[in-house]
Formats: C-alpha cells, sequence, structure tokens
C-alpha cells in the first residue's frame, strides 16, 4: 500500500504540473490568471457533482461526513501505522484510544489552493516563476515535516528523523537545480514570502484532506470538498479582479484548454488517498517527483529540454530514497 501511495502521489504531481500548463496558457489567453484558475476549478466541480453524489458510495460519504461534523460523539477512527513507525500519541483532539473528531476548519483546505493560485497570479510578474517554485517547494516540504511531527494527519506521527529531514532538504536543491535555468535575478525577492507561505498551507491541506477521507470513508466526496471551498474562494478573489479589469472579449475555442480541472481533480485525489499510507512528506515528496517528470515529459515534447530539469528531476527521486532509509532511533 505505500509503494501504490508513492505512485499515486507522483501520479498526481505528473497531472498537477500538465495542469499548471494548461492554466498558464489560458490564463495568457485570457489575460486574466485569476479568471483561468476560476474556469479550472469549476470544470473540475462541474465533474465531480456529476460523479459524486449520483453514486451510492459518494452519497453515503456525504452522509457520513455531515454526520461527523453535527455530532461530537462521532469520532474519525485513525489510521493505524505500520512496523517501523513511532508510536500513536494521543494530542489535543484526541482521545486514548486514537480517535478524533472533526472541526469545519479542517474541511476548508480546498482555499490553500485557491491561495495558491492567487499567490501565483500577484508573484509570478515579480519574482519569476523560478524563485515562485523554489518558495512553494520549500515551505511545503517544511510544513510536511512539522505536520507528520505534530501527528495533525490520518496517519500515526512521525518523528524528525536526519532521513527525512535530509530528504527534504535535498528536495529543496533538487527544485533549484531543476528551475536555475530560469533565473533571472529578480529585485524583489521579499515577494517570495507569499509563495512560501502559500507552500506552507499546503503541507496542512494534505493532512486535514487525510482527516476528511478518514470521516467520509470517501476520497471522492474529499475531492468534491476541495474544489467547493477552492471554487468559492477563487469566485471572491475572481469577482474583485474583474471588477478592476473588466471581462475578457471572448473565451477560447481550444478544447484542451478546459483540462485544468480533470488533471486537479488526478492531482488532488491522488494526494488524499496516499497521505494516510506514507503521510504528508512523502506525498510531497512523491509530488514533487511527479511534477518535475511532468516537466521533463512536456519539455521534451516542445524540445525545450534543459539539462538541469534532468538533473534536478534525478535528484528528487534519490531524496525520496533517502526519506524512507530507517535511521537508528527507528530500528530500535
Amino acid at each position: 500500500m505505500k509503494a501504490l501511495g508513492c505512485f499515486l502521489a507522483a501520479l498526481g504531481g505528473v497531472a498537477v504540473a500538465v495542469q499548471g500548463r494548461l492554466i498558464g496558457e489560458l490564463g495568457r489567453v485570457l489575460q486574466d490568471g485569476f479568471l483561468a484558475a476560476l474556469i479550472s476549478f469549476v470544470g473540475g466541480l462541474l465533474l465531480l457533482l456529476l460523479a459524486v453524489p449520483t453514486t451510492r458510495p459518494g452519497r453515503r460519504g456525504i452522509a457520513k461526513l455531515y454526520a461527523a461534523l453535527r455530532n461530537p460523539s462521532v469520532h474519525i477512527a485513525r489510521s493505524g501505522g505500520t512496523r517501523g513507525e513511532a508510536p500513536f500519541v494521543p494530542a489535543k483532539g484526541r482521545n486514548a484510544g486514537g480517535t478524533r473528531r472533526l472541526r469545519w476548519w479542517q474541511c476548508i483546505g480546498g482555499t490553500c489552493g485557491a491561495f495558491l493560485v492567487a499567490s501565483q497570479g500577484l508573484t509570478v510578474a515579480t519574482i519569476g516563476v523560478a524563485v515562485f517554485t523554489v518558495a512553494v517547494v520549500t515551505g511545503q516540504l517544511v510544513s510536511s515535516l512539522l505536520v507528520d511531527r505534530a501527528g495533525l494527519g490520518p496517519g500515526v506521527p512521525k518523528p524528525l528523523t536526519g532521513p527525512r529531514v535530509a530528504g527534504a532538504l535535498i528536495a529543496v536543491v533538487a527544485v533549484m537545480i531543476a528551475v536555475s535555468h530560469e533565473f533571472d535575478q529578480p529585485s524583489r525577492l521579499w515577494f517570495a514570502v507569499l509563495p512560501l507561505i502559500a507552500g506552507g498551507l499546503l503541507g496542512w491541506q494534505q493532512a486535514v484532506n487525510g482527516l476528511v477521507r478518514e470521516a467520509s470513508g470517501n476520497a471522492g466526496v474529499t475531492t468534491l470538498l476541495n474544489f467547493t471551498t477552492g471554487t468559492l474562494a477563487l469566485l471572491v478573489v475572481s469577482s474583485v479582479d474583474v471588477t478592476a479589469r473588466g471581462l475578457p472579449d471572448a473565451l477560447p475555442r481550444e478544447w484542451w484548454l478546459y483540462l485544468g480541472g480533470a488533471l486537479g481533480i488526478a492531482g488532488v485525489g491522488g494526494a488524499i488517498w496516499s497521505v494516510r499510507f506514507i503521510g504528508v512528506l512523502m506525498v510531497g515528496l512523491c509530488s514533487v517527483c511527479g511534477q518535475l517528470a511532468g516537466a521533463v515529459a512536456l519539455d521534451a515534447v516542445r524540445g525545450q529540454l534543459a539539462t538541469s530539469t534532468l538533473v534536478g528531476g534525478a535528484l528528487t527521486l534519490v531524496s525520496v530514497v533517502v526519506a524512507v532509509l530507517p535511521s537508528g532511533r527507528m530500528r530500535r
């Protein structure tokens, strides 16, 4: 299950890489990145509304999630750990049996994705894509380490071992190498604080998504909730943006530009399903691997593949291997 979780998280990363290119191209055509992101989220939300509430497991999952939020006596069963993991330590919001209640604020993880898109639209023009990417990955991996350590996700708490910290550092270096050919020495690096925060929120999002999935028993319900909250947040941002800039003259006719929502479902769904088996940090590392693999494939198709991208992609695989190495504490 861990191997399958790593594979699905990486596959979700590939989907995210392709989705980013599609949203970027749609934003270029519309001359509005916020509106392009909203169109992508709405497309994904419509697909999920057709797929989840119309099935018996989907309706059952929605009912279980509603019951978990309404009834304080309903607890979420904690996913069991595997051999070699740290034992469960009860913390605030959990009881001694390893269960916890679901809070309403743990159901708004989708707003983190909306915040990431908003930060991209606000900062990329100033700091460049390369600095933005490094800031997001750094924030995500640091947050993932802390979230795993605190046990905020559905799995057992995981200690800050040497291999896990080293794996996260190697992944950050790998991303810096992969995008090094895009650095243009931006003059306002302090703008990178915004994508750094957005990356940190992604780690928290993956953790609470795992809890929602445990409460509903259905990954589709969790994905639907993410797209609903993300769409609402982007709707507010886009309304302000459209009020200031106006609507575009026309929408593009290229159908493939509207596939971002479907790819987003794959990206979010892969992380939601995987996090309970491999933890937040490993989801982040595998997702970064998938994103760089997708970037390599897309650049190769376009004939724009850089050596630095290949080196960075290979180094992210090393980071995953290092992160799963057992430490002395785990062996004991």
